[in-house]
């Protein structure tokens, strides 16, 4: 019985990293990070918060893989890279980013 629930649970766990994954690459194609232009070197960093990604190394493992699946070559030059309190940053810059555009908006 445990063998059945450990392999329900990896299969789950992949199915999560993959559409995960899946969100990941069309925010890329989406800003236009999905290729790399000629003689173009630049790096992406997506930042991840959360202890799936943090913990459980299959998760991780089965993002990453799925992203060069999706991406190709171009998935050398991404960089996934755990964010401790991830989501308290993407608040403060958000807020950031919006007050200087409401700023622009009022000059």
């Amino acid at each position: 019985m445990r063998k059945i629930v450990v392999e329900l649970c990896d299969i789950i766990t992949s199915r999560g990293a993959r559409l995960s994954a899946a969100g990941i690459v069309g925010i890329l194609k989406k800003l236009g990070k999905d290729t790399l232009k000629d003689g173009e070197n630049q790096r992406s960093v997506i930042a991840v918060d959360g202890a799936l990604f943090e913990r459980y190394t299959k998760f991780r493992n089965c993002l990453e893989e799925t992203m060069k699946e999706l991406l190709g070559d171009t998935a050398d030059s991404i960089v996934i890279e755990l964010s401790n309190d991830g989501s308290g940053v993407g608040a403060a810059l958000l807020a950031a980013s919006h007050s200087q555009y409401t700023d622009l908006e009022e000059s």
